[in-house]
């Protein structure tokens, strides 16, 4: 049965198509949908996560893109993971929203205790988190892919410790790179455990490529994908160039943090106006209306960070950062 948080309209061209992975299967990492190539040298354990969202095909694509490429590694460990596979393989074009999760969103599951609470509800997320986290517990580099709801450029969520700004100069794409908390509902798994400590050398970033089934999403997830492999030096230098060469420059990095995060209080939420994500407005634009609370644009320029269309009690409505020097 469909969660009803997941039952709205998409009025936006599907361009994509997911890319079967079944015969990711049986893996070689002792989880499920979990592949990982070993170097036998000393270097750093790198996981590329694809579809912690199913309706995300982007990180699907990149990830079999880069299977396909029989990629050894020459320093540590490369492994290539598929999260909410059950999600995924429910995904349907004519209702391309309804796969997001089957049963909570996999994506606010990471907070300490969360996982090993005997008083939570068992779903089919919870199950799946369970089986990985003992495996990612050994990574120390994770490029976990997205995307979004409205067509947006690519934002860079590079968590709230310098460690990952720093990690997102070296990839050097995207344009944009957001340093933010997350979500009040739960935390993300790019924020699981170290890698949200300032003090260990495990990282993460998650990349959001652009609308979820733009053509041009899977472009960004590769060029990414490619860009941090080269960047945690487990792979040869110029690895992926053929296809790095076919994208555009990359541009200057600007820097944001997110200073305000909305979740919606009541049923009666209502933004201003379409917003799509990214614009800057001045401070005291009015954003949108959470029953009788006025939602104004807090800082002397206000970055808005993907407005959602899943406005109900508990979501996170938007995300409002402001400029900032890396």
């Amino acid at each position: 049965m469909t969660d009803p948080l997941l039952d709205y309209h998409n009025d936006l061209p599907v361009e994509l198509s997911p890319p079967d992975i079944t015969e990711y299967r049986e893996g070689n990492s002792g989880v499920e949908y979990v592949q990982t190539m070993d170097s036998g040298k000393p270097g750093p354990h790198v996981l590329i996560s694809a579809v912690v969202h199913g309706n995300e095909l982007c990180g699907a694509i990149a990830a079999d893109w880069l299977l396909q490429q029989a990629v050894k590694p020459v320093a540590g460990r490369l492994s290539v993971g598929f999260m909410n596979v059950e999600a995924y393989l429910s995904y349907d074009s004519n209702h391309p929203n309804r796969s997001r999760w089957v049963d909570e969103d996999f994506n606010r599951l990471w907070g300490p205790g969360v996982l090993a609470d005997p008083k939570r509800r068992i779903t089919s997320e919870l199950r799946r988190a369970r089986a990985i986290q003992p495996f990612l517990a050994t990574v120390d580099l994770l490029l976990d892919i997205h995307s979004m709801q409205q067509p947006c450029v690519p934002l860079m969520m590079a968590g709230m410790v310098a460690k990952g700004r720093d990690l997102a100069a070296q990839v050097g794409i995207p344009s944009a790179v957001i340093t933010d908390s997350g979500h009040t509902e739960g935390m993300r798994m790019r924020d699981y455990a170290a890698f949200r400590d300032p003090d260990s050398t495990r990282n993460a970033l998650l990349i959001e490529c652009g609308q979820h089934w733009e053509r041009a999403a899977a472009d960004v997830a590769k060029a990414t994908m490619v860009r941090f492999l080269r960047a945690s030096k487990v792979v040869e230098n110029d690895f992926g160039h053929d296809w790095l060469k076919k994208m555009p420059a990359a541009p200057a990095q600007a820097f944001y943090e997110v200073g305000e995060i909305v979740t919606v209080a009541s049923d009666a939420f209502i933004f201003d106006q379409p917003w799509e994500g990214f614009e800057h407005l001045a401070k005291d634009t009015l954003i949108g209306r959470d029953g009788s609370r006025l939602i104004t644009a807090p800082f002397d320029t206000t970055v808005l960070i993907m407005p959602s269309k899943r406005l109900h009690p508990g979501k996170t409505a938007v995300r409002l950062a402001h400029p900032i020097s890396q």
